[in-house]
């Protein structure tokens, strides 16, 4: 049984990613729900969706260079 190290880390730093949405998005924002109310909890998963905008964009940026890089290497 051979394990292939660079798809763990993959699959690991995709774990991780997901985990920290779930930690930013479900237990930040239920915790401004239960400490100030509706109103304030739908403001924050606003702003919280709104500051995704930038990631996302950096993020597609570098999705798209290496589809890029890795067209002209190969």
């Amino acid at each position: 049984m051979s394990l292939n190290l660079r798809e763990h880390s993959k699959q690991t730093n995709k774990r991780l990613l997901v985990g920290f949405f779930v930690l930013v998005f479900l237990v930040g924002d239920g915790l401004i729900y239960s400490l100030y109310g509706k109103a304030s909890a739908l403001m924050g998963l606003i702003c919280l969706l709104g500051a995704m905008v930038p990631v996302l964009g950096v993020a597609a940026f570098f999705w798209v260079l290496e589809k890029v890089v890795k067209g002209r290497d190969g």
